[in-house]
């Protein structure tokens, strides 16, 4: 694929609308890439195999069946119960937030078949406010679980983000309680939850569903943790291993159950999904005695 781009690059000029700002460079390896050519490959690296950060729409666009996907909840709204202002105030957070990625939230939520297969979605993007988690993604995630259960269909959450949003103090805090007591719902249902760690994934969302799931995979050289590695060092007094927070230290010591490429993410959840739900051939087994 690549050597067909160097080719066919050769071969003209750029015009404007290829101009130097339409390129991306590699944040591994470094290289200069095209940007269509890495929206091609869902910003992938076809060199070094890096996998960048991606907006919800592009994960749902690689996952869902074409037209399988229906969003729900898109009308729920943040709001600003501490009237809360740092550098700027919560409400113009939220609109910049608003205008760069059209939506209220930093998730979105539906349902849509992988391969056939209807799951519940759930997918964190990072443009919106560091993917931060707030009342509405607690109520999203709910919401979805009660869905996943009247449906009788598995539940996939694709996290990418900072952790809880600070504006929204208390109230974010208790979304992890919140989330966690509605995966219990679930379990008790006997219906999968499967989490896939994106990069990054840290705070208060680490230490709350995305560990949560049956199933618990992440994407390649992902970012995953609670405290920033530079924080725990302080802390601890003590240096930390090379790569301490990357997927691949956590799949070796047993953290995560898998690490997944994102070219294979429909295929592999579609598996799961149905491995999940399959019945014992002969009925629940008992025991005697």
């Amino acid at each position: 694929m690549l050597g067909g781009f160097f080719k066919n690059l050769r071969k003209k000029q750029a015009t404007k609308d290829e101009a130097p700002s339409h390129w991306i460079k590699c944040a591994g390896c470094q290289s200069l890439m095209y940007a269509k050519e890495m929206e091609a490959s869902f910003f992938v690296c076809p060199k070094c195999g890096t996998h960048a950060r991606l907006e919800a729409s592009k994960r749902l666009e690689l996952l869902c069946d074409e037209g399988s996907f229906v969003e729900f909840d898109s009308n729920l709204k943040p709001v600003d119960p501490l009237n809360f202002v740092d550098k700027k105030s919560y409400k113009k957070r939220l609109e910049e937030g608003r205008e760069k990625c059209g939506r209220y939230s930093s998730a979105i939520s539906g349902e849509g078949r992988i391969n056939g297969v209807l799951a519940q979605l759930i997918v964190f993007d990072f443009n919106f406010m560091g993917g931060s988690l707030s009342a509405v993604e607690g109520e999203k995630i709910l919401r979805a679980v009660r869905r996943a259960i009247e449906k009788k269909c598995g539940l996939v959450i694709f996290s990418a983000s900072g952790g809880a949003r600070m504006q929204e103090s208390t109230f974010s805090l208790m979304q992890m309680s919140k989330t966690s007591a509605a995966l219990q719902l679930l379990a008790e249902a006997k219906l999968p939850f499967i989490s896939v760690l994106t990069d990054p994934t840290m705070g208060g969302v680490s230490a709350s569903f995305a560990f949560l799931g049956d199933l618990i995979v992440a994407e390649p050289g992902a970012l995953v943790g609670f405290a920033g590695a530079r924080v725990i060092e302080q802390t601890i007094k003590a240096t930390l291993p090379e790569g301490f927070q990357k997927s691949e230290f956590l799949l070796e010591h047993g953290l995560i159950d898998a690490i997944v490429a994102r070219s294979e993410h429909k295929k592999y959840l579609s598996d799961m999904l149905k491995f999940f739900d399959t019945k014992p051939a002969y009925g629940e087994l008992k025991l005697i005695g």
